[in-house]
């Protein structure tokens, strides 16, 4: 199948065709290619074109799509499970090294998503103001 194929598709059961209302394409017109895998640097889409990925899924990918070392830590990882809903001990040793290596920084809560980091901050803010009232920007990400 193709991208355009692919996009139509995705566009019947995922709104915009994307998972992020930001990568709605309807604003930016055009086909989205879909992305089959990547490596390092690079993406390949379903056509077999490979592109430079400057998008990294929005995010500092420092070590590219697929490093050998990234994939062995998370092959082994899997073996003890993927999610938790309580406290692992990989999360407070990772918060160990983080706290111990940045001057003043206290604690860390680690999140999921922007949006968990928007609430947590939000609530941090209000409880240390005493304020209710937040300012909110409309059209923004999170």
């Amino acid at each position: 199948m193709s991208n355009k194929e692919w996009f139509e598709r995705a566009q019947a059961v995922i709104p915009g065709g994307v998972d992020s209302p930001v990568r709605s394409f309807s604003s930016v017109g055009g086909t989205p290619y879909t992305v089959v895998s990547g490596s390092g640097a690079y993406v390949t889409d379903v056509e077999g074109k490979t592109y430079i990925d400057f998008v990294q899924s929005y995010g500092a990918s420092i070590l590219g799509h697929a490093h050998p070392e990234v994939v062995r830590a998370l092959q082994v990882g899997a073996t003890r499970g993927t999610t938790f809903g309580a406290p692992t001990q990989e999360e407070v040793i990772l918060a160990e090294k983080i706290v111990g290596r940045i001057d003043g920084l206290e604690q860390i809560r680690f999140v999921s998503s922007g949006t968990e980091a928007v609430m947590s901050a939000v609530r941090l803010a209000r409880g240390y103001t005493n304020r209710q009232k937040i300012l909110k920007f409309d059209g923004c990400y999170h």
